[in-house]
C-alpha cells in the first residue's frame, strides 16, 4: 500500500512547493517522495513527521528477524537523514534517532501530539452510564486499537480474576482491531468485561468521560516503538490512568511526567486489578491523578502549542529551501 501510494506521488503534479511534508508511517512512500524531491528540478525542502519508529516496532513485537530489523534500521536512518528536518512526538524518539539512526540533533524537533477531542461541559456522565448499563461498579476503560502490541489478553485475565474475587469492577474495551475477535473469544463467559464497537467522536467523548479509570495496556518488552496516542485524550478527560507497561518504556515516562496515573508491570493481570482496587478505595488519589493529567494536557499537550511549533518549524524548512 505504501509503495503504490509512493509511486502515485512520484507521478503526481507537484507545482513548485516550498516544503514537502511526509508522515512516517508511511516510511516507504516517504522514501520515494524524498528521492523525487532531491532529483527533481524545484528541489523543495523536506520534513518528516515521525509518529512511530519501524525498526523498533520490528524488534519489540518480534515481527521481524534480526536481519530484517537490521536492514530496516539502516533504511530508516537513511530516510530520516535525507530529509531537511524531522519532527518527533517525544524526547525518547529524538534520543533514538540521534544515538541509533545517526540523525543530526540540530535537524530534529520535538512537537507533541494533541487530542482530537474537544472539551465539552455538556457530557451527561450519569445518563451515559445508565445507557451503557453501568451502575456503581468501577469502570476501567481501554479505548482504541485492539492489536498485537496492546496484548489485551492481560485485561481478559484481570477481568477473570475480578470475577473470581467478586470485585465491583468492569473492564470495558472500546474499539476495533485485528485482535478483537480473538480477545472477545477469550473473554467468553467472563461477567466483568464488556466490548464496545467503534463509535463517533461525540459518543466516544461521552463514554471516555463516564468511565472511572482509563487504561493503557502494552505487551511485555515494548519500550520505544510508539507513544500511545490515546494518552492525550485520556489526560484531557481528567480521570486517573493506569499504564500496564515496562518501567523504562516511553509510555511509563509519559505517565510519570504527567503525574496522572499509576504504572504496573505488563502481563501481570493481578497487579492490574490491584491498581484498580487501590484507586477505587482512595477517592482523593483518584481526583489528584485526574487533575494532574488534565493540567498536563492543557499545559504541555495543547493543540494551540503544537500548531504554533509546527508553523515555526515549517517556516524554518521553507527558509532552508
Amino acid at each position: 500500500m505504501e509503495l503504490s501510494f509512493g509511486v502515485r506521488l512520484i507521478l503526481a503534479r507537484w507545482s513548485s512547493p516550498d516544503v514537502i511534508l511526509m508522515v512516517s508511517p508511511s516510511l516507504f512512500a516517504s522514501a520515494l517522495v524524498l528521492l523525487r524531491a532531491k532529483l527533481g528540478p524545484s528541489k523543495p525542502s523536506t520534513g518528516v513527521w515521525i509518529q512511530d519508529i519501524y525498526c523498533r516496532g520490528l524488534e519489540e513485537t518480534g515481527s521481524g528477524n534480526s536481519l530484517q530489523t537490521k536492514l530496516m534500521k539502516k533504511f530508516e536512518g537513511i530516510v530520516f537523514r535525507s530529509a531537511t528536518g524531522v519532527t518527533v512526538i517525544h524526547d525518547r524518539f529524538r534520543e533514538f534517532l540521534i544515538n541509533e539512526l545517526g540523525v543530526t540533533g540540530n535537524n530534529i524537533e520535538v512537537i507533541r501530539n494533541w487530542t482530537h477531542l474537544r472539551e465539552s461541559s455538556h457530557i451527561d456522565r450519569l445518563g451515559t452510564r445508565r445507557s451503557r448499563g453501568w451502575g456503581t461498579e468501577t469502570v476501567v476503560l481501554h479505548a482504541g486499537n485492539m492489536g498485537v502490541k496492546q496484548a489485551l489478553e492481560n485485561v481478559v485475565e484481570a477481568a477473570r480474576t475480578a470475577d473470581a474475587l467478586g470485585a465491583k469492577v468492569k473492564f470495558v474495551l472500546l474499539g476495533g482491531g485485528n485482535q478483537r475477535n480473538k480477545i472477545q473469544a477469550m473473554a467468553k463467559g467472563i461477567d466483568r468485561i464488556e466490548f464496545i464497537s467503534p463509535v463517533p467522536d461525540e459518543e466516544f467523548n461521552a463514554i471516555l468521560h463516564s468511565a472511572d479509570i482509563l487504561l493503557v495496556n502494552e505487551m511485555p518488552g515494548l519500550k520505544e516503538m510508539a507513544v500511545p496516542s490515546k494518552l492525550t485524550s485520556y489526560f484531557s478527560a481528567g480521570l486517573p490512568v493506569i499504564a500496564a507497561t515496562e518501567s523504562n518504556s516511553t509510555t511509563a515516562a509519559e505517565v510519570l511526567s504527567s503525574g496522572g496515573g499509576l504504572r504496573v508491570d505488563p502481563g501481570q493481570p493481578e497487579a492490574l486489578l490491584e491498581a484498580v482496587l487501590k484507586i477505587t478505595a482512595d477517592p482523593a488519589l483518584s481526583e489528584a491523578l485526574g487533575r494532574a493529567g488534565q493540567n498536563y494536557a492543557r499545559n504541555v499537550l495543547s493543540e494551540e502549542t503544537a500548531i504554533i511549533q509546527y508553523s515555526a518549524w515549517l517556516r524554518e524548512l521553507a527558509a532552508a529551501k
